[in-house]
């Protein structure tokens, strides 16, 4: 059994997730956590709960969703882990920031550990994740499964009742739906969604209810 804790982070609301199991150990998806408030409630679950981190995995590298990547990097170690293909938006954290937000921020970013790509597997305790790339909101988009909890961390490939967006540079709406359709909706409809933003969904309900995926009359 795994426990996941979201932490919902910074300006953009993003659902940063810390997942663990019975042996201790965890993985941190999409550290967001921008403010030392943000970075102080991880750092006081983790040692809580007595964890030990051995991954820090990314969805994607929208400036959102690794705002805390170097707060992780210096409290615990590890690089980040993304998509090859997203490595070039992680080295424009700054640009995106500016682009979108209208802020200059200084960045201070590590550099990218493990290269992932789909039918890759992440591990920690006595479970795995597997990595399904759903490229379309970012060229390096993916997502992380772990089919023996039914659970699935979508970043913002999915939400509830929509996907993500694709306006962005490097976004490619046609692509994303197609991947979701053929990679995401496949899974038991009873798997749990987790996503980058909002609460979390089902596999079912969004293959019922989503107006991007589902299958026209």
């Amino acid at each position: 059994m795994i426990e996941i804790k979201t932490f919902t982070v910074n300006m953009i609301e993003e659902n940063c997730y810390v997942v663990s199991d019975p042996t201790g150990e965890a993985v941190i998806i999409d550290c967001g956590a921008l403010t030392p408030e943000e970075q102080d409630e991880i750092y006081s679950y983790i040692r809580t709960k007595s964890l030990t981190l051995k991954h820090l995995i990314c969805t994607h590298a929208h400036f959102d969703h690794i705002f805390g990547v170097e707060f992780i990097h210096r409290t615990y170690g590890l690089r980040p882990e993304m998509h090859a293909a997203d490595m070039p938006l992680y080295a424009q954290a700054a640009q995106q920031t500016r682009a979108i937000l209208g802020q200059e921020s200084s960045w201070s970013l590590p550099p990218v550990g493990t290269k992932l790509a789909g039918g890759d597997t992440v591990t920690f305790g006595k479970h795995r994740f597997a990595v399904i790339e759903t490229p379309g909101h970012t060229p390096g988009g993916v997502c992380f499964h772990c089919a023996e909890e039914g659970v699935l961390f979508s970043g913002d490939s999915l939400f509830q009742c929509s996907i993500g967006r694709t306006d962005l540079p490097g976004g490619d709406g046609k692509a994303l739906v197609d991947s979701l359709r053929s990679r995401i909706l496949t899974l038991p409809e009873e798997t749990t969604v987790w996503p980058g933003h909002g609460p979390a969904t089902h596999i079912g309900y969004e293959r019922k209810y989503n107006p991007y995926l589902r299958a026209k009359a």
